[in-house]
């Protein structure tokens, strides 16, 4: 299937589920039902559900929002419990964990795999739901003319907008989890902002659940030297350990050639070489190349870096072939400013002198200035010690230059005082691990998931050398 056919197929398929949701036929509350679009790769026998939660918990007068949810059944044909899967984000719908449920099947054998869309993402309520809708011009994706009157939306309801927090958001995966718990065991995994909206669950809406996984846990919400807008530093950090004094001293130099520019302009996105190479240090085969690209820049030799830029659109791929995989990015920008950026006040003067002498950078902390967005104001949960813990696993790559690792130690440390943690640590890994390195985190989560001992660590890579 080539990739228009798959997206034109694709397109279909969620106009059909869209309006098997919107007419009630074929996703009845409550009740999984066959998925309208199991016709897609990967997706096949997966069973949907459409389940009403109210806007704002504490007033159910307020309206309601509708969440997505969908279940692959046990691939044995036999279940002893069930594994749901909460994504990151906050923008990330469930999909993306489709294109690796192999991966999670063999850490969870004999389970079934629910995966959820959060409020606001995949086919979830979402922020803007005109501009987000399936049939407007790039469907859920928002096109420059739809921008506008998104961000107009949200300050017109400002009610409506306010209730897309992480509190309220947890209060829907409680509501789900016990709405369609089954027979067996009940835990969760949950990976990057998943982590922080299972947190904030288990102090707003407490759930009862057998065991909890967070893989790339994030810092402590009262660490405000780890928020978002200190993204840069974080990246910077991950990507020197990859090179040698001598090697970053040749692409700090290389950073100040004249010509450097028009050498790079053609690959990188906007000629940005140092926040493109920040972007590779997601995936780790192309991780390792950057030293080979930077020695090919230094003698005037773009090719390898053109060759580097063209896997890097092959591994996205997987996270672009559904209709729901397209992040959600009003929501992005409004969790994030309101709740994950300590410095409302942050500047494009500071954001580029904190970045002037990095070799690496991210975008985030950029978007983070004058956010075009009605924030709203952290709730008493913010910041909060941790309650009671079920059994929790903590797995957490050394090279994650999304959460950073010694956040995730610090982190961990403090959990380990509301009950029982352990701490797993994946050696040269970055971010979401079933992705980045599956047979470590296969070999660590089972091990869990069976009770026995678990590997304090685990070598994703073969060993670098300087």
């Amino acid at each position: 299937m080539t990739k228009t056919t798959y997206r034109a197929s694709a397109r279909l398929a969620l106009g059909a589920l869209i309006v098997a949701i919107s007419c009630g036929t074929a996703l009845a509350e409550d009740v999984f039902t066959p998925c309208g679009d199991s016709a897609l790769a990967g997706l096949a026998g997966s069973l949907c559900a459409v389940s009403h939660m109210p806007l704002r918990p504490n007033d159910p007068e307020a309206g309601a929002v509708n969440l997505f949810i969908r279940k692959f059944p046990s691939a044995s044909g036999t279940t002893t419990g069930e594994i749901w899967l909460i994504a990151g984000g906050p923008g990330e719908s469930g999909a993306s964990f489709y294109p690796f449920l192999d991966t999670f099947r063999r850490a969870f054998p004999d389970r079934d795999l629910i995966v959820p869309d959060h409020r606001g993402t995949g086919y979830s309520t979402r922020l803007c739901p005109a501009e987000e809708a399936a049939d407007s011009p790039a469907g859920p994706s928002l096109t420059d003319d739809e921008w506008g009157s998104c961000i107009g939306s949200m300050y017109r309801d400002v009610e409506r907008t306010h209730a897309f927090t992480i509190t309220n958001a947890s209060h829907d995966l409680s509501q789900i989890i016990t709405r369609y718990r089954g027979d067996g065991s009940v835990q969760v995994y949950a990976v990057s902002y998943g982590t922080q909206l299972v947190l904030r669950m288990l102090q707003a809406a407490p759930v009862p659940l057998d065991g909890i996984v967070l893989d790339g846990l994030v810092p402590l919400e009262s660490s405000p030297e780890w928020d978002l807008s200190h993204r840069t530093k974080v990246v910077d950090k991950v990507g020197r350990n990859l090179l040698s004094p001598a090697q970053a001293h040749a692409y700090a130099a290389l950073l100040k050639t004249p010509d450097l520019d028009a050498l790079v302009a053609p690959s990188a996105p906007g000629g940005n070489l140092r926040q493109f190479l920040g972007t590779l240090l997601n995936f780790p085969d192309l991780r390792d190349q950057i030293p080979a690209v930077l020695s090919g820049l230094g003698e005037g030799d773009a090719s390898r870096l053109v060759q580097v830029r063209a896997e890097l659109n092959a591994a996205f791929e997987p996270f672009g072939r559904y209709p729901q995989s397209s992040p959600a990015l009003p929501l992005v920008f409004l969790m994030n400013a309101s709740e994950n950026n300590g410095r409302r006040d942050l500047t494009a003067n500071v954001v580029e002198a904190e970045a002037r002498d990095a070799l690496f950078t991210s975008p985030l902390p950029g978007l983070l200035v004058s956010p075009s967005a009605p924030l709203y104001d952290r709730d008493a949960y913010f910041g909060r010690p941790a309650v009671a813990l079920p059994r929790t696993l903590v797995v957490h790559g050394t090279l994650d230059p999304n959460t950073p690792y010694e956040g995730a130690v610090d982190h961990a440390s403090e959990l380990a005082k509301a009950g029982d943690v352990t701490f797993a640590t994946v050696v040269d890994g970055a971010h979401m691990l079933p992705f980045v390195a599956p047979e470590c985190f296969v070999r660590i989560v089972s091990a869990f998931d069976a009770r026995t001992e678990v590997p304090s660590s685990c070598a994703s890579r073969p060993q670098r050398n300087h």
